[in-house]
């Protein structure tokens, strides 16, 4: 529970917070908003662990210090903010001054950025799926499509995961007939290219840089927070109870994900991180279908839930056999 207490902490202030500023139906509000967070973030937290494994334990406590602070204010209320400043051509602070005082308008410019943000977002997911689908590794969850021999010879094919990026932003393009959609969705394949790029060149064999690890779990986040961010509207439009509920969603989302790195949870449960990644690779394709056709939070949610409770599920079934077979 240890992993937990700064969480509770953030939780029992959160809940004071909305209660000033709404009553008991902003603290109603804001439990749906940490559960809408977790269930859309829960895979998130999976995939942070395994990168934070693979990194040097002094990044790691700057990861869990500096990054706690950027996802619940900079992903949840300033990025916000700055997308609809950028969008509007108002100064951030005229635009802090609507979202507090003429919310529907902030919603609606917000809504109006909303296709070029899942572009983006769906993108950066997209890649992060595809580098985990095709990438050679001993165990296998799905073993009829990863253990295939037509993924054998795909998984041979230099820069696969970029040539399908960009046929699927061909696509895209074609579908959609929006040039800063499409624009959208290769900034989120180059970035992701990039931040690759800078690892190759500062990590060593086995500890991912420091730098590239950091500026990749807050890319990874800020993506999974697109969702979290817009589909809080349906529930309210004050930007501050939104923050907090959101905020500590967040929060417990770090603290899973401590818990996990601290007992080598994906080591135990050697589906998780497929499920996970599945997850990951079907919330991009919801993004990205999300441009042209509403998709209930709900529904993403418990996509991405199931797919890690079924791997969950499927690792205690394997270790249990393994364990009888050594009997």
């Amino acid at each position: 529970m240890r992993y937990f207490y700064s969480s509770f902490v953030i939780l029992a202030l959160g809940i004071v917070g909305a209660y000033f500023l709404g009553g008991i139906a902003a603290v109603y509000i804001t439990f749906l908003l940490i559960i809408l967070e977790v269930s859309l973030s829960f895979d998130n937290a999976v995939v942070n662990a395994k990168v934070l494994e693979t990194m040097d334990p002094v990044w790691q406590k700057r990861f869990i210090l500096f990054g706690i602070p950027i996802a619940v204010f900079g992903m949840r209320l300033v990025f916000p903010l700055a997308i609809v400043s950028v969008a509007s051509g108002m100064g951030f602070f005229e635009t802090l001054d609507v979202a507090i005082h003429q919310p529907g308008k902030y919603e609606a410019i917000l809504k109006t950025t909303e296709a070029s943000i899942f572009a983006f977002g769906g993108a950066f997911l997209l890649m992060v799926f595809l580098d985990f689908f095709f990438e050679e590794r001993e165990i296998k969850w799905v073993r009829f499509i990863e253990g295939s021999k037509i993924m054998k010879h795909f998984s041979a094919v230099a820069n696969i995961e970029l040539i399908l990026a960009i046929l699927t932003g061909i696509v895209l393009g074609h579908i959609t007939q929006d040039f800063t959609v499409l624009l959208a969705f290769m900034y989120g394949v180059l970035l992701h290219s990039l931040l690759g790029m800078l690892d190759h060149f500062l990590s060593t064999e086995t500890v991912r840089s420091g730098i590239a690890g950091f500026v990749y779990l807050e890319v990874l986040d800020a993506s999974f927070s697109f969702d979290g961010v817009i589909g809080a509207f349906a529930l309210t439009s004050n930007i501050f109870i939104i923050m907090i509920g959101l905020g500590v969603g967040a929060m417990f989302v770090r603290s899973l994900t401590l818990y996990f790195v601290e007992h080598k949870t994906l080591s135990v449960f050697r589906y998780l991180e497929h499920g996970a990644h599945y997850a990951i690779g079907i919330l991009a394709f919801i993004m990205l279908i999300k441009i042209n056709l509403h998709i209930s939070e709900v529904i993403t949610g418990t996509i991405g839930i199931g797919l890690i409770t079924l791997a969950f599920l499927h690792s205690i079934w394997e270790n249990k056999r393994a364990q009888d077979k050594t009997l």
